[in-house]
C-alpha cells in the first residue's frame, strides 16, 4: 500500500470490533471450564446438606447413630431418671456449664438440649476423634462404680462423658462432646440447621 493511497478507517473499525469480539468468546469460552471447577462436587454439597431423622420410634433410654458431614451423630432418647442424674454428676466434670465447649446459644442449658428428653451430640471424642461407646448402665463398676450415672465411655484413653456429652475430669478429653446446630418439629429432627 503506497502513501498516496488511503486508509480505509470504517474497515479498519470492522476488523478491529470482529477481532475483539471472537477474542471476547475465546476467552469465555477458555474461563467457563475454570471457574465451573471452583464449585463444589454433588457429592461434597451432599455432604453438607441437614439430615432429616424421625425419632419418634426411640425408645426411653435407646441410643441412634445418623452421620452428619461424615461424622457419626449420637441421639438419645434419655429417661426422667438419666435426666435428673444430670444435676449428681456435676461435681464430677471438667466443663459443667459448657463454657468452654461447643454447642449452639439454644442448648447452652443443663440438659444441653432442646428438649431434655433427647440429646444430640457428635459422636466424635475430643481427645483424639475416637468414638466413644454408650454406657446407660447406672454404677458400671469398671467406670466409677457409684460415681457413673450412665453416659459415653471412650475406651482408647479412657475418657468419659456423662448424659449430656459433659466430660468428667481427670480424664484425656479437654472439652464435652460438641452439639451441632438442629432442630425438632414433632418428631422429625434435623441436624445440620436450626
Amino acid at each position: 500500500m503506497s502513501q498516496a493511497e488511503g486508509v480505509n478507517v470504517q474497515r479498519r473499525r470492522v476488523l478491529i470490533a470482529s477481532t475483539a469480539a471472537i477474542g471476547a468468546a475465546g476467552v469465555a469460552a477458555v474461563a467457563t471450564p475454570f471457574v465451573r471447577s471452583w464449585y463444589p462436587s454433588a457429592k461434597a454439597e451432599a455432604a453438607g446438606a441437614a439430615v432429616t431423622q424421625d425419632i419418634g420410634s426411640i425408645e426411653a433410654g435407646q441410643m441412634i447413630v445418623v452421620k452428619y458431614r461424615g461424622k457419626p451423630i449420637y441421639v438419645v432418647k434419655r429417661t426422667e431418671d438419666m435426666v435428673a442424674g444430670l444435676e449428681s454428676v456435676k461435681p464430677l466434670l471438667s466443663d459443667p456449664e459448657s463454657d468452654a465447649s461447643l454447642q449452639p446459644e439454644y442448648c447452652k442449658n443443663p440438659t444441653r438440649s432442646l428438649d431434655p428428653t433427647v440429646l444430640v451430640v457428635e459422636g466424635v471424642c475430643t481427645h483424639l476423634g475416637c468414638a466413644p461407646n454408650y454406657r446407660p448402665d447406672v454404677g458400671a463398676v469398671d467406670l466409677g462404680g457409684n460415681d457413673w450415672y450412665g453416659g459415653f465411655f471412650c475406651p482408647c484413653h479412657g475418657s468419659k462423658y456423662d448424659l449430656a456429652g459433659r466430660v468428667y475430669s481427670g480424664v484425656p478429653a479437654p472439652l464435652n462432646l460438641p452439639v451441632p446446630e438442629y432442630g425438632m418439629d414433632g418428631t422429625i429432627l434435623t441436624v445440620g440447621e436450626a
